[in-house]
């Protein structure tokens, strides 16, 4: 299985994310995609990345929610690392539009959404993206854009048959499906998972978040990716195998490995 979305090297893991790697490794998860936060978060993933260089890969971006004052400085800082080094990254990201908590840097984000979608062009690679409460204004920027679009994943997809309708009158993406789909309120988004379709779909954990059932509660891991993959599997009224097997084709093509 390949995970296409944890944070294990953040500090919420002991060693560095170590161990945490090797639990995955063990349960099936052989290739990991560490999409990054900030500038910060950079040091802490490359660290872990070369403690298993064959099964982790790397992602380049700054998070919508560290969007700030200095926003603009940390993205030319990032972009410098990302042209001295694109071929140690397998995408850009995770970046996008989150107004859930504070809807103090809207523009803001739009605009560094907006110039990290230009940076998934330019170095043709994939788009991660971090949508949350901010459907209307992501699709604004991505309708904005003229010429070649890259692929891109809608990480954590927690939306409606409505939202993937929306989605898909804009662009054609992929959908990072995780741990939410296990929840007993999450309804509508098993609803949405046929509209979606298999060939649509990859397998995330989002970890150290959302952590499925029945670890709902705990630090998520990735090692926990088969909960997922059953219950997508239960929904869709298809085997464990085939969602693993859609799901890893999608991300080797996504990702290019």
């Amino acid at each position: 299985m390949i995970d296409t979305h944890t944070h294990l090297y953040m500090p919420e893991y002991e060693d560095g994310g170590e161990s945490v790697v090797k639990a995955a490794i063990k349960e099936g998860v052989e290739k990991l995609v560490f999409p990054a936060v900030d500038m910060a978060s950079l040091d802490l993933m490359r660290t872990l990345h070369n403690r298993f260089p064959d099964a982790t890969y790397m992602a380049i971006g700054l998070h919508p929610t560290e969007v700030d004052h200095k926003w603009r400085e940390n993205l030319d800082a990032l972009e410098k690392i990302l042209a001295g080094d694109s071929s140690s990254f397998v995408a850009i990201g995770e970046t996008g539009i989150d107004l859930y908590w504070d809807t103090t840097h809207r523009e803001a984000q739009k605009e560094s959404f907006s110039l990290q979608y230009d940076w998934a062009v330019k170095y043709k690679l994939p788009l991660i993206i971090h949508c949350r409460s901010a459907l209307e204004e992501i699709l604004e920027v991505i309708a904005s854009k003229t010429g070649e679009r890259p692929v891109m994943i809608f990480h954590s997809f927690t939306g409606t048959k409505e939202d993937v309708k929306k989605i898909r009158e804009v662009c054609d993406p992929y959908f990072g499906i995780n741990g939410v789909v296990t929840f007993k309120n999450a309804e509508s988004l098993r609803k949405a998972l046929p509209d979606i379709g298999l060939d649509r779909i990859v397998l995330e954990t989002d970890s150290p978040y959302l952590a499925p059932v029945p670890k709902r509660g705990k630090r998520n891991e990735s090692s926990y990716l088969g909960f997922i993959r059953d219950k997508i599997a239960e929904v869709l009224g298809v085997s464990k195998e085939e969602v693993e097997n859609s799901s890893d084709t999608n991300a080797s093509r996504i990702f290019n490995f």
